[in-house]
């Protein structure tokens, strides 16, 4: 009988997958991502000294000012303009890109577009 697993610990099992596999260094941090239905959230990660270089999301100051409405497609390509200006202003321009166990489609990838446009290489 097929056991019934929910969507969160779904995502869960995903990011997990994916995590082994990425890992964030000094040089080339990696770029984690969190999609809710209302907001969107982008860390900068440091792995190898566990530290969290930077996060931007739609619920920070840096957003506010930008007029657009949190939730949407275009919320996310603002947030992935300002994680490219922010990671260029600390001298990064590599990173790793790890989308959260979520689709890369719609919002995870406007943000990474934005990123690149914006920049950032990976």
């Amino acid at each position: 009988m097929a056991t019934l697993v929910s969507r969160s610990s779904r995502r869960s099992i995903r990011k997990e997958r994916i995590h082994k596999k990425i890992h964030g260094t000094a040089e080339r941090p990696r770029v984690s991502v969190f999609r809710s239905n209302k907001h969107i959230a982008a860390q900068v990660v440091n792995d190898a000294a566990r530290k969290t270089l930077f996060s931007i999301s739609t619920t920070s100051k840096e957003f506010r000012g930008k007029g657009v409405k949190p939730g949407t497609v275009a919320a996310a390509k603002a947030v992935g303009a300002l994680v490219a200006e922010k990671a260029k202003g600390m001298g990064l321009t590599s990173v790793v890109f790890d989308r959260g166990g979520y689709k890369y489609h719609g919002a995870v990838k406007a943000l990474a577009d934005a990123a690149r446009e914006g920049g950032l290489s990976f």
